[in-house]
């Protein structure tokens, strides 16, 4: 089979293929579609009815989430998320390979791969370039909807990848860690509305787009461009990081691309901008439109 693209965190269109041809969708490999859209947009689960990866399953990021929080997509507890997962035919032997069917290629499968991670999962990869280029480089689709036998899936939340509310406030005074803003830059700088909300960053924070990380074609650029985007912020990816963005999803972005350069520690502050602009004092919301009245 061919060589996986940089390394176990991306497997390649011609990878994968291959690997289902040679019969290893099942216990050992499943292939899980994480596409989320505004319900206004485009819908995920009706798309994935209709074409998808063959012996794929839908991870309804939706449904594998706390519901009780106010907060959108925050991460479930480790039994629901193993129940979700099990159902889905995971195990902790399994290596599972998440895309989604964004425009841009990859938007919501990094979010999937970091939920994994965090609930100690080890074999977990992100498709690069996502349904959209799998389409392009003419590998097959179907709409069989593929039941795969139940699994046994035992999740530990891994801490360590993961910043509450309370971290990110001690973070202020001791910048213990750097932390890296995903969202577009007129939202980070509080000069466009950030999905309803005002909008702005935490004060230390250092904003990178996430976009910035993929090519035009949608694929993840190379590991020496990704270095240079992070030395070009002045970000040191051998000290510790934190990501954030407005829900969580964005932020694993930037977790993956460390990952990707070797820094496989890059937390994710789940509530993000969602919580951090209804829980922090005003003084801890950095908007340049606030300087400007």
């Amino acid at each position: 089979m061919a060589p996986q693209v940089l390394g176990r965190a991306l497997v390649s269109a011609k990878w994968l293929s291959e690997a289902l041809r040679a019969g290893r969708a099942g216990t050992s490999l499943r292939v899980l579609d994480a596409s989320w859209y505004p319900p206004q947009e485009r819908n995920a689960r009706q798309e994935f009815k209709e074409r998808h990866i063959p012996g794929a399953s839908f991870f309804d990021i939706e449904e594998c989430r706390d519901q009780s929080s106010p907060y959108d997509f925050m991460l479930p507890s480790e039994s629901r998320f193993a129940d979700y997962v099990g159902r889905l035919g995971v195990s902790n032997d399994t290596h599972v390979v998440v895309y989604d069917g964004d425009n841009l290629g990859t938007f919501y499968a990094p979010r999937a791969w970091w939920m994994f991670r965090a609930f100690g999962h080890k074999e977990v990869s992100v498709l690069n370039g996502g349904f959209k280029n799998w389409v392009k480089e003419g590998h097959p689709v179907t709409a069989e909807v593929s039941r795969p036998a139940p699994a046994v899936f035992k999740a530990k939340l891994n801490t360590a990848l993961l910043k509450t509310f309370e971290e990110m406030m001690q973070n202020v005074g001791s910048v213990r860690f750097q932390v890296v803003d995903s969202r577009p830059e007129g939202r980070f700088r509080g000069t466009e509305l950030d999905q309803g909300l005002e909008s702005g960053h935490i004060p230390g924070a250092v904003n990178i787009p996430f976009h910035s990380f993929l090519t035009e074609t949608g694929h993840e650029k190379s590991i020496e461009e990704i270095q240079q985007i992070f030395r070009e912020k002045e970000v040191d990816l051998s000290k510790p990081l934190t990501a954030t963005c407005r829900k969580g999803v964005t932020a694993c972005h930037i977790a993956l691309a460390a990952y990707l350069c070797g820094k496989r520690d890059v937390a994710i502050y789940d509530g993000s901008w969602s919580e951090w602009s209804q829980r922090a004092p005003p003084r801890y919301k950095v908007s340049e439109l606030k300087r400007n009245k």
